[in-house]
């Protein structure tokens, strides 16, 4: 069948930017999977999708005129309801026939080309069918409808189409669309051949708009679906494709550095770039440059509000500080650019005026003179203000700056948690949220503070996403702990828990940052003991919940060591004993992998679980064995070899040689097989029975210290 490929744009006024992205690639892959759905284009047809700030476009390779008639076979009804005793047709057949399309004139010939074929307990009638393939018009414009029903749109507009009402004489009416951005172009091309479909109030053809500003031609007559990208780029001005146009802002990025001299580097993060991306159409790199007085503002402040208010690309020198020379990027590329360099210098010069004088305002009063001010903060209704929460803060610090440091840590965490959130109250802050902690920090060392107690100020939000790093000193860990575990107890304690994917407090962020400090760190202190002790601190604002919580924490473990490479197996192993020292974990997780690949393994492990049924069924049991009841050779066998590998498995276990401890363990296979073969736990006689149970209680226990070995029972 002979294929052609397709090309579809919907031209419109400026799409989100942040958005852009996903937007045209919903479009393409939504449209080219109904099209592949309805036989129209071949399943390994490839897709290319388009998105500018105007428009989303998709290209489909070898899709068909018309989709090949497809065979179907559709079940009917069971025999015995389809056909009557003398096997002739029941008038409930021809209706369901008729239904279906077939010609019932001749019953008999219509009941003999029927199939019969066993359907569960019956035997049920089949009809074969010959099914049309669709054709392009009507297969594109369900495509193009559900591409549009699908896109993921932040936030929908409606607007209002002026129609004609259908009478003889033309009346003006009205009809209410409902899109993202007023839509004003529809392209769609088979090859060269415009398919007449319909979206949005408009009817598809062949033509478009390219630059605002920049187009050679207007409109942009598309000659063929091959031709789009580079007839958009010739006669348009536009880089159509997403990818491509990011690929040269990045490209001019790098090379206006450069040009500058060595050293200089562009600071461009991925959603900047993405932004940026989608919000021109042909990008144009220049160099701008502000006065260098405002380097006396901290560079943080700088970049801020250079990216975020403008979406400009600070550049920095080989050492990491903030130039005055910033880069931006524009849709336009007159020949004297001056002026819109110019424009941009002017522009961005209010906004660092504003970022010097909330610095110059800040650091006349002190951090400590604005602790009062947080108690006007509320934090949450049933749990205080910021004042209060720091108060808590302040309490959890000290107990655990004591147990890792003594006096000394403590002191230095109760001042750095007193002052954590004080830079809340600042204007710098009160203008750039995104900069609390970092001000602190700043202002902390303008008050004459030590760098030990500034630095912890900015890292208690450490680590504030995945990756992020850790605090960089034991005061900053003791207060992100502290300030962590008191959002973690208090939102437990009050039942405001995330739900779905629902987390307004980030208390899964915050389990994960918990998680990595005491592991990393190897932090020698309880998770179950941190979260207790955590909880007086609260008074009566709280029902304690610390057995959910600490719950949720090990699961957000789990989660992220599966993610690490972990099986599920070696996770549930280890994670199901909540060992309290988090730091153990890795190596506990070494030992469980390093036993699992010996060959007595799976045996051991089996035997685990079933002595682990045995001692459910069997209630409270002792682990104590009298010599005087051990009767069977295979008992007195394994009581044997107990005591000759438990004191070396638990001396390894001591001095956390996890690994050394199970491969000890090892050693009792033979005894175990030879043990489940020849004896009979639940004998008759009770003390019999409790001894047998006691010798396995111990064995249990002994094997259970590192991870729960049942769990890599298969």
């Amino acid at each position: 069948m002979t294929t052609e490929n397709l090309l579809v744009e919907l031209f419109v006024e400026e799409l989100p930017p942040k958005a852009l992205k996903k937007l045209g690639d919903a479009f393409a892959h939504v449209l080219a999977d109904s099209l592949k759905a309805q036989g129209l284009a071949a399943s390994d047809a490839v897709v290319t999708a388009f998105a500018s700030p105007r428009r989303l476009g998709a290209h489909v390779t070898h899709v068909s005129r018309k989709a090949a008639d497809k065979a179907v076979q559709q079940k009917l009804m069971p025999v015995a309801v389809g056909l009557d005793a003398s096997g002739h047709a029941t008038p409930a057949l021809l209706k369901k026939l008729q239904a279906l399309g077939a010609d019932v004139s001749d019953p008999v010939a219509l009941v003999a080309a029927l199939k019969r074929a066993p359907d569960g307990k019956a035997e049920a009638l089949f009809f074969d069918s010959l099914v049309t393939g669709a054709g392009l018009d009507l297969g594109l414009q369900k495509a193009l409808d559900e591409a549009i029903a699908k896109l993921p749109i932040p936030k929908v507009m409606s607007y209002q189409l002026e129609t004609n009402c259908g009478m003889d004489n033309f009346l003006p009416g009205w009809t209410s669309v409902h899109f993202v951005r007023p839509a004003h172009g529809l392209v769609a091309l088979h090859g060269s051949t415009v398919v007449p479909v319909k979206a949005l109030g408009l009817t598809a053809g062949n033509s478009t708009q390219g630059h605002r500003f920049e187009a050679r031609i207007s409109p942009v007559v598309i000659g063929h679906a091959d031709a789009y990208a580079a007839t958009l780029g010739h006669d348009g001005a536009v880089i159509a494709s997403f990818d491509e146009r990011r690929f040269s802002i990045v490209t001019q990025l790098a090379n206006a550095a450069e040009q500058l001299g060595p050293g200089y580097q562009v600071l461009m993060d991925d959603d900047l770039l993405s932004e940026v991306t989608g919000l021109v159409e042909r990008p144009h790199v220049l160099v701008c440059s502000f006065e260098e007085e405002f380097l006396q503002v901290p560079q943080e402040c700088l970049i801020l509000t250079m990216k975020a208010n403008q979406k400009y690309f600070p550049l920095i020198d080989a050492a990491g500080k903030l130039t005055h020379k910033f880069l931006v990027v524009s849709n336009i590329n007159p020949a004297d650019a001056s002026a819109v360099i110019g424009g941009n210098e002017r522009v961005v010069r209010p906004r660092l005026s504003d970022a010097k004088f909330f610095f110059d305002q800040d650091r006349k009063k002190t951090l400590a003179s604005r602790v009062d001010g947080l108690d006007k903060v509320v934090y949450h209704n049933k749990l205080g203000s910021q004042g209060e929460r720091i108060s808590r803060v302040r309490a959890m610090a000290q107990a655990i700056g004591r147990q890792l440091g003594g006096d000394a840590l403590a002191a230095q965490a109760d001042l750095a948690a007193q002052l954590a959130k004080t830079d809340l109250v600042t204007d710098m802050v009160g203008e750039f949220p995104e900069l609390q902690g970092i001000m602190g920090r700043y202002y902390a060392l303008n008050d004459g503070l030590s760098a030990e107690v500034a630095d912890a100020i900015e890292d208690h939000y450490k680590p504030r996403f995945a990756g992020d790093d850790l605090p960089r000193n034991p005061v900053g860990l003791v207060v992100a702990l502290a300030d962590k575990l008191e959002t973690l107890v208090g939102m437990f304690g009050i039942g405001n828990l995330p739900t779905g994917d629902k987390d307004p407090f980030a208390l899964r962020r915050h389990a994960l940052g918990v998680i990595r400090m005491l592991v990393e760190n190897d932090v020698p202190l309880s998770l179950g003991a941190l979260v207790a002790d955590a909880a007086p601190v609260f008074g009566d604002k709280i029902t304690p919940a610390n057995a959910a919580l600490t719950d949720f924490i090990y699961d957000r473990m789990a989660g992220s060591l599966r993610e690490q490479g972990y099986s599920a197996q070696e996770v549930d192993a280890v994670l199901a004993l909540q060992p309290q020292r988090l730091g153990d974990v890795s190596k506990r997780l070494a030992a469980v992998r390093a036993f699992a690949a010996l060959p007595e393994a799976p045996a051991l492990a089996a035997a685990n679980k079933r002595i682990g049924n045995i001692l459910k069924k069997a209630g409270e049991v002792d682990a104590h064995v009298s010599l005087v009841l051990l009767q069977e050779p295979a008992e007195k066998a394994l009581h044997a070899a107990l005591q000759t590998v438990l004191p070396q498995a638990h001396s390894q276990f001591e001095a956390g040689d996890y690994t050394a401890s199970l491969q000890t363990l090892a050693a009792l296979r033979a005894p175990v097989d030879a043990f489940f073969d020849d004896v009979m736990v639940n004998a008759e006689q009770l003390d019999l029975r409790l001894n047998r149970q006691g010798l396995l209680k111990t064995l249990f226990v002994a094997m259970n210290r590192v991870a729960d070995l049942s769990r890599l029972a298969a």
